[in-house]
């Protein structure tokens, strides 16, 4: 004899399956971006504030730095996407929402940076391998043609930097915000944003270049844009994930 199911019935386990959205809907991730850091700028500029001096503080030390910061960068990514959730659940959020990744799924966090870290750091030794070759090269051969083959180095070590780091994105894009939400596993968190990134490959190039534009201006004075930049993004990114993972 069959069971009566019990009601409420419990929602369907989340997947990471994602869907395509409409390459304009990029804009309207920025309008919800700019949105949530008007309602309440004081918490966002607050928490953007300790966030650089954190993350400056840890850079300040040689190599070792620098890669526990790229470690660390799914885990405050984590915490800023907190904040964007109480905010669109008209909740109140807090400063020490920046550390909610710290508390919850931290290992799982942990690991999505290493593998960002390691993506990024080796396409940077692939690069300069590539640069210190063709340097090298253009020495030896002469003036002229070694001046050639020193800036194709160059390009050369661009262009696959520009290639590499695509994938790497991709990848750990929405990684931090599906192990927060949705307690998925890394590679699994990693291998859902990809497919999503490769899914509305447009909206999000014409997203990126938006970023790479406003970041330069943001960096202009003295760095101080990031103060709006970041909370802006960070809102924006969160709009995206609602919109192609929860279809709202």
């Amino acid at each position: 004899m069959n069971e009566t199911p019990a009601f409420p019935m419990a929602p369907a386990p989340f997947t990471g399956e994602s869907r395509e959205v409409d390459p304009g809907a990029c804009f309207d991730w920025l309008r919800q971006g700019w949105a949530m850091f008007l309602v309440n700028p004081g918490i966002w500029i607050g928490t953007t504030v300790l966030l650089l001096v954190i993350l400056m503080a840890i850079s300040i030390v040689p190599l070792f730095g620098q890669i526990a910061a790229h470690l660390l960068v799914p885990l405050f990514g984590a915490g800023m996407f907190r904040i964007c959730r109480h905010i669109a659940d008209n909740e109140e959020p807090e400063i020490a929402d920046l550390f909610a990744g710290f508390r919850h799924g931290a290992g799982d966090l942990v690991m999505v940076g290493v593998f960002f870290a390691a993506g990024i750091f080796g396409i940077a030794f692939i690069a300069f391998l590539l640069v210190s070759g063709g340097v090298l090269g253009g020495v030896v051969t002469g003036k002229v043609a070694g001046f050639g083959i020193a800036l194709g180095g160059v390009m050369l070590a661009g262009l696959l930097v520009l290639v590499l780091s695509i994938p790497v994105i991709m990848a750990t894009w929405y990684a931090p915000v599906l192990v927060l939400f949705h307690d998925m596993k890394p590679l699994d968190a990693m291998k859902a944003s990809f497919t999503a990134g490769a899914r509305n490959w447009l909206p999000m190039c014409i997203f990126g270049v938006f970023l790479v534009v406003a970041l330069f201006f943001a960096m202009l004075p003295v760095g101080m844009g990031l103060l709006l930049l970041l909370p802006v993004f960070s809102g924006a990114v969160y709009a995206s994930y609602r919109d192609i993972f929860m279809g709202s």
